[in-house]
């Protein structure tokens, strides 16, 4: 299956599902932790509190991620990519541990913002990663393996948390997930020296699998 694939694209698509399958634990048990433990059980607390939730991760990281991106495209070479790609990670592996700690509405909505931060820097650095470096001729088929690994990963460990929490709770739902985040940082150090001192600026692509969003809420 990775037969011909090269390195960054190998550690890009394991970076992927193990991220992915980290935040797959949390999803679907996201809504019922904020309607139980910050709404105390009140569905219409709950449900503006999802909505706004929802709204300050979106908002935060639509603003952010263009100026972000373009920062990226000015400095020639990838060891800026890099850095936000692993500060970026970094960010989001910290955002479930501060769940764990949170009991009002604000608490969410704060750590929501933070979660936006992280992912605002991840897109755009590693997406140009991943566009500098697919292999010519494969832009279809790795793309399509990445989501298909990551997609696969969220949906298992999606059933698997949602099984877990009525065993153990959230709160070991939280810190698995920022443990398996913080392990992703691993995959990127892997491949810090494959990242290009200087970038062709002819190239164009983007890849198939999705914004990340089996990472957000």
């Amino acid at each position: 299956m990775f037969k011909g694939v090269n390195k960054v694209m190998r550690a890009y698509i394991y970076w992927d599902f193990i991220i992915n399958s980290a935040w797959g634990l949390l999803g679907p048990v996201f809504a019922i932790f904020l309607l139980e433990k910050i709404a105390t059980g009140d569905v219409a607390h709950g449900a503006r509190l999802i909505g706004f939730a929802t709204f300050f991760y979106w908002v935060t990281k639509s603003i952010l991620q263009i100026p972000i991106g373009r920062y990226l495209d000015k400095n020639h070479g990838e060891i800026d990519d890099f850095w936000f790609f692993v500060i970026g990670t970094f960010i989001v592996a910290l955002v479930p541990l501060g769940f764990l700690f949170s009991f009002l509405p604000w608490h969410i909505y704060a750590f929501q913002i933070v979660h936006a931060l992280g992912m605002s820097m991840i897109v755009p650095s590693s997406y140009a990663i991943f566009i500098r470096h697919t292999d010519k001729g494969k832009e279809a088929y790795e793309s399509s393996l990445d989501s298909t690994f990551f997609g696969v990963g969220a949906g298992v460990t999606g059933a698997i948390g949602g099984i877990m929490v009525s065993y153990i709770g959230f709160n070991a739902i939280f810190i698995l997930t920022s443990v398996f985040s913080f392990i992703s940082i691993a995959l990127i150090f892997w491949v810090k020296k494959d990242m290009l001192p200087k970038v062709a600026q002819n190239i164009h692509g983007f890849p198939i699998s999705g914004d990340k969003e089996s990472i957000t809420q």
